[in-house]
């Protein structure tokens, strides 16, 4: 069983209805699978929570049909039902074609499609909306409508005669303006769940409303149309033989969790740190990858645990292989510059970074490798995305180099991305291992290479 959840635009309340939805089959005693439509990080936390299984992205940038199809499969291993969560409008995409859009998602799975609708200020004119999401793409199938911010029962009487009317369309929720779902959000999007003090008893509550407002057994009906989860079979990890550190808490949680498997696959036992709590590096790690997340948010903490800083200071200098992305690229500067204030980082990299009133960087990026390094040949392509409100200042140009030349997206200043100094690579990029898998390959060699930290060759 399977079925993606979608709406005519964002903020139409896909994530909590989502949300919702998964807390409620989890109740009902399905074993729930939850992805994304990507790149995406924070919804995928809390739809995590809410499934108690990890959330994996989907997204048509990245990998072509065939391959995503394997990624789905692989995630489906013994669940029984998927629910994948849209983003934006159902054919917004990267192009004009919707090549990568939530619709072209759900036709490469053959899912088919819950619509969300806001009927704020709507009545009759949602079977229009309706009719035209119906017939815009050959192939796409809305199985389902999920009214939502209905404002009372005559309201809710006239959008489903409407419905019924002129589209044919099961309506399976209708859930009342003053019970829709709200969740907090700063600047990337919604807080993170790990922040929320409550969260287990937000997703319950959640969980409760959609039983309430929705027909979970006519939802179960659409989703069995596709009878049955694509089988794959299981990849085989490596031996362990190359320990990896991952900076992963609350200020460092932007993580796909299919990068961790790819490491994993190439022979890496990964060990997780905590930036806040934890006073040193790991033993004998020989590798260090750090995400992105919020480290001007929690630049206070970052700042007060000085002793990790100067181990991953001193780790970086004598060579140990750093990969890091948007805010561990912030955390790997001397300084970062946010509200007012200004926070002490790890000093790795000769610049500093400021946060901004405005995203410097959002969307899909496409780079091309320019510089020397040990991850990625020259003149490859390098798919990624990127979402950053900060940007690199006070650069001290001589004592660094880039990697990458920026074909799309922003990346440092437009031009370039990726920093490299000794063994530490540190790019506004948000890499997709699956898309790049000889990122994980020559990360987990480069690190096994190492004996001792001092007598590594140094780009």
């Amino acid at each position: 069983m399977r079925l993606i959840i979608g709406a005519p635009h964002g903020r139409s309340g896909k994530t909590t209805i989502t949300l919702g939805l998964i807390a409620a089959l989890r109740r009902s005693g399905l074993v729930v699978q939850p992805f994304k439509k990507g790149p995406d990080f924070i919804d995928p936390g809390w739809l995590s929570l809410a499934a108690g299984r990890t959330c994996r992205n989907l997204d048509l940038y990245f990998l072509n049909a065939k391959k995503l199809w394997g990624q789905f499969a692989q995630g489906c291993r013994g669940a029984d039902i998927a629910v994948i969560e849209g983003a934006m409008g159902l054919y917004d995409g990267l192009d004009v074609e919707g090549s990568d859009s939530t619709a072209a998602v759900a036709r490469a799975v053959k899912a088919p499609i819950i619509m969300v609708i806001d009927t704020t200020r709507m009545t009759r004119s949602v079977a229009a909306m309706i009719r035209g999401f119906q017939n815009f793409e050959p192939g796409t199938e809305i199985a389902g409508i999920i009214l939502n911010k209905v404002a009372r029962p005559r309201h809710e009487d006239i959008l489903l005669k409407a419905i019924d009317t002129y589209t044919g369309i099961k309506v399976v929720g209708s859930i009342p303006k003053q019970q829709a779902p709200f969740i907090a959000e700063r600047h990337l999007g919604l807080v993170a769940a790990d922040e929320w003090d409550r969260v287990n008893e937000l997703i319950d509550n959640l969980g409760r409303q959609i039983s309430q407002y929705t027909d979970l057994n006519a939802i179960l009906d659409i989703a069995s149309a596709v009878r049955g989860l694509p089988q794959v079979n299981n990849k085989q990890n490596a031996p362990p033989k190359v320990r990896i550190g991952i900076i992963k808490d609350n200020a460092f949680n932007f993580y796909y969790p299919e990068n961790f498997e790819e490491l994993e696959q190439a022979g890496a036992e990964l060990v997780f740190i905590n930036s806040i709590k934890d006073g040193c590096l790991p033993s004998n790690i020989q590798g260090l990858y750090i995400g992105g997340g919020f480290p001007e948010i929690f630049g206070k903490e970052l700042e007060y645990n000085a002793a990790l800083r100067m181990d991953i200071r001193k780790a970086a200098i004598s060579g140990l292989p750093v990969y890091a992305e948007c805010g561990g690229l912030m955390y790997l500067s001397k300084r970062i510059y946010y509200g007012g204030q200004s926070f002490e980082m790890c000093g790795v990299l000769p610049c500093e970074t400021k946060m901004s009133s405005r995203p410097r960087g959002h969307g899909y990026t496409n780079l091309i490798v320019t510089g020397p390094n040990y991850l990625f040949a020259m003149g490859s392509e390098i798919k990624g995305h990127e979402f950053h409100y900060s940007q690199v200042c006070n650069v001290e140009t001589d004592k660094m180099r880039y990697v990458f030349k920026v074909n799309r997206g922003c990346g440092i200043d437009n031009y370039v991305d990726g920093i490299i100094v000794h063994n530490v690579i540190a790019s506004y990029n948000h890499l997709y291992a699956p898309s790049h898998p000889e990122w994980a390959t020559n990360f987990v060699a480069r690190a096994g290479s190492i004996n001792a930290v001092n007598s590594v060759k140094m780009y």
